[in-house]
């Protein structure tokens, strides 16, 4: 009944049910025509090529060709001092990644397979014995070669407290000393440094900025560090630190193995000189045991001559 009464009303009123179909499934089209061009803008948007220098643009990782990573840890047992040097070189360094402490029954080739694991292709690996004396390793993994150095006179940012400052994750400025030219295991060393300590051109996570110069010189057979801010334009060099003093031990083929390439003559050991202190003041002891023996031999007990008769004018009483 609802429905004649319907139909009747449309007839009366002179429009069919035809003409409100149409229209209805006309405004369904073109909803759906609407939703179809939104979805194609966002499709064309994703596929469409974004122009360099734009937000999101890949630009700046497609240059980014030399993805070398330098590990920077350490060994267990290491002192305060040479742990707040290895967060110093590592917060200098924007390409540098980091590890838990080795373990001291672990052998050196295993840094390898650290290394392998954390997709590093350097390493720069502090290794301190007896809680004394801190050796530095670096090395190019997993094929070589590797250098260890004996590291001197250690003075971290915190400790020096200059004026310097620079930004994180800045370009360094490599300065060399003539003398890495001159002979082939300095030259060797030199390639080295510029490896591990030069921040890979468009990395990620890198400043455009050229604000501090890392400078490596030559003194009495070791190597000295330094690292300055570049101030103004007009050259004018602050020191930020940290400070050490590298000496050459020996160079490797290998990565942390193989055939010695250069052994340093004058290198001594630290244990050695410690003993040879101890027999310093060994013999200064001796020395003086045998100043008292030859003392006391040379002491008399009477030491001019005596008479029995000395006493028969002696008229006190006894």
């Amino acid at each position: 009944m609802g429905q004649k009464r319907k139909a009747q009303a449309l007839e009366i009123s002179g429009e069919t049910p035809r003409k409100k179909v149409k229209a209805y499934g006309v405004q369904k089209n073109e909803n759906k025509a609407l939703k179809l061009n939104v979805t194609n803008k966002k499709l064309s948007k994703k596929s469409a090529k974004k122009k360099p220098g734009t937000k999101g643009s890949t630009a700046k990782k497609t240059n980014w060709t030399n993805k070398t990573r330098v590990l920077v840890f350490s060994s267990r047992g290491i002192t305060y001092q040479g742990r707040h040097l290895m967060k110093d070189i590592s917060r200098l360094m924007p390409q540098s990644k980091s590890e838990t402490k080795l373990e001291r029954k672990e052998k050196l080739f295993t840094i390898n397979e650290l290394c392998e694991m954390k997709n590093c292709t350097k390493c720069v690996f502090f290794e301190s014995r007896k809680k004394l004396d801190l050796y530095l390793w670096i090395a190019n993994t997993p094929n070589g070669p590797s250098a260890k150095f004996l590291v001197e006179n250690v003075h971290t940012m915190h400790e020096l407290k200059m004026t310097g400052n620079c930004l994180r994750g800045s370009r360094p400025l490599l300065s060399f000393d003539k003398q890495f030219d001159k002979e082939v295991h300095w030259k060797l060393l030199k390639e080295m440094f510029i490896q591990i300590f030069s921040t890979p051109h468009n990395h990620p996570k890198s400043q455009p900025f050229l604000d501090r110069v890392a400078q490596f010189s030559i003194a009495n057979g070791k190597i000295w560090y330094r690292n300055y801010e570049i101030v103004d334009e007009s050259g004018e060099l602050v020191e930020i630190g940290p400070r050490l003093v590298l000496k050459p031990i020996c160079i490797f083929s290998g990565s942390f193995c193989g055939e010695t390439l250069y052994k340093n003559p004058d290198y001594i050991t630290p244990n050695a000189l410690r003993s040879m202190l101890k027999r310093r003041k060994k013999i200064r002891y001796l020395d003086k045991v045998c100043a008292k023996q030859s003392r006391v031999a040379r002491h008399e007990d009477v030491t001019y001559p005596t008479s029995a008769l000395d006493d028969v004018f002696d008229t006190e009483f006894k």
